[in-house]
């Protein structure tokens, strides 16, 4: 039983990590957040839907990881 806790928190480390992950990506992506100055990212619409797709994927995990 111990070991399923351990999952379950790990999951939910990994998905919290994937959300800001993906968070970032967005606010590159958008012009929001242009740190650093010379990132290639900055103002390219793709890195907006990759970090909504990574996003999304933190949050699937999260609700998986609530189950146990």
């Amino acid at each position: 039983m111990p070991l399923v806790l351990g999952i379950g928190k790990l999951l939910t480390i990994i998905s919290i990590i994937l959300l800001i992950a993906g968070l970032v990506f967005v606010g590159q992506g958008s012009g929001y957040f242009p740190h650093p100055a010379a990132s290639f990212m900055i103002n390219q619409t793709r890195w907006v839907y990759y970090g909504a797709a990574i996003a999304v994927a933190g949050l699937l995990l999260c609700v998986v990881a609530r189950r146990y």
